[in-house]
């Protein structure tokens, strides 16, 4: 199916912190709906807790996600799960992933007190599983706002498809510096500027976009040639690409 879609010009899929519109986001449960709505892969955002475990989580503190105070690397991996039992691990993700052969994309937060751990982490637990990732036959790519984090990625794990995401202030001066094989621009900032795509081509750059939620805007990413879109909504896209 995958080959299928990109014989047809049209982007993949990938359920942005999981179908995170049905389900509650980082959840298993929202990557099983979009394991369920046909998506091609998943994103996810990654924190280190206090006693370095791994957890899908965008924000600092649990306050918006989970209902509760406390920041995420203050909190040990046991003391999340008890005020958020849902709490899921990259390990949990990675099992998934592996196990129905469905790409990743793992996005590093910063800033953080850790500094550059998180990225270790991350390159460590690929370098591992290495072999299954390939006997899979799925790509993983690394993901990050920040420059020092790509570049930091890279030197630990260099085999890792690495994505440079763009904001509309910092995207000019990211793009000629960061060494990320792919940029990551927001749809917003895409439709302002859709030669983004020859350019990036022009650099040997695939494109991945975010997040892109609205039918027309994923038309849109298929017409000039985005290579991923993620998406809240894996089945909404997958209509609009004219999928069954």
């Amino acid at each position: 199916m995958v080959n299928e879609k990109k014989r047809a010009g049209n982007p993949l899929i990938f359920a942005h912190r999981g179908a995170s519109e049905d389900r509650p986001e980082h959840t298993m449960d929202a990557y099983e709906e979009g394991l369920r709505q046909g998506a091609d892969g998943f994103e996810c955002d990654v924190r280190l807790t206090k006693d370095k475990v791994m957890v899908l989580w965008h924000d600092s503190t649990m306050d918006r996600t989970a209902g509760a105070t406390g920041d995420i690397a203050n909190l040990t991996f046991d003391e999340i799960r008890d005020r958020y039992p849902k709490v899921a691990t990259l390990d949990e993700l990675l099992n998934f992933a592996l196990k129905n052969r469905k790409g990743l994309l793992i996005e590093t937060k910063h800033p953080v007190p850790t500094s550059r751990a998180i990225e270790r982490a991350v390159a460590t637990a690929l370098e591992n599983r290495k072999n299954e990732i390939n006997k899979a036959g799925i790509e993983i790519s690394v993901m990050s706002f920040s420059w020092s984090a790509i570049e930091s990625f890279k030197r630990e794990s260099p085999d890792f498809n690495t994505v440079m995401l763009l904001d509309s202030k910092r995207s000019r001066i990211m793009r000629r510096f960061s060494s990320a094989d792919t940029w990551g621009p927001g749809i917003v900032d895409l439709k302002k500027n859709p030669d983004f795509v020859p350019q990036a081509r022009a650099r040997g750059k695939k494109v991945f976009v975010w997040t892109v939620n609205e039918f027309v805007d994923v038309q849109f990413c298929a017409r000039i040639g985005v290579d991923i879109v993620i998406t809240n909504k894996p089945a909404l896209a997958r209509e609009a690409l004219g999928y069954s």
